[in-house]
């Protein structure tokens, strides 16, 4: 028999990938790393039953790797940004943003 290649095991690992590329994205990246493990999920599922008929678990095992990395920097990051707006409120980070440009020559 001839071997298929596990459904949406790509675009798994394109979601694991960008949920790490949109960290700094106010949490947006959270959203893909989140999809991307329950695809990994089915996908795994899908695997485990005939594990000979299919090619491409390699691509399903680092794109869930890759987003549970997503979801965990995605988590630290969105705690940062709702601590620095509780403790500077929306003023003291513009203050903040203006005063680094101002460092660097912006």
């Amino acid at each position: 028999m001839e071997q298929q290649k596990l459904p949406n095991a790509t675009l798994i690992l394109v979601f694991g990938i960008v949920s790490i590329v949109t960290c700094c994205c106010y949490g947006l990246g959270i959203i893909f790393g989140i999809i991307a493990l329950v695809m990994a999920g089915k996908a795994t599922k899908v695997y485990m039953e005939n594990p000979e008929i299919y090619t491409g678990y390699q691509n399903v095992k680092t794109g869930k790797i890759l987003s549970i990395i997503g979801v965990i920097l995605n988590a630290i990051y969105l705690v940062y940004v709702i601590y620095l707006f509780s403790t500077l409120g929306m003023e003291g980070i513009m203050n903040m943003n203006e005063e680094m440009m101002g460092e660097y020559g912006f």
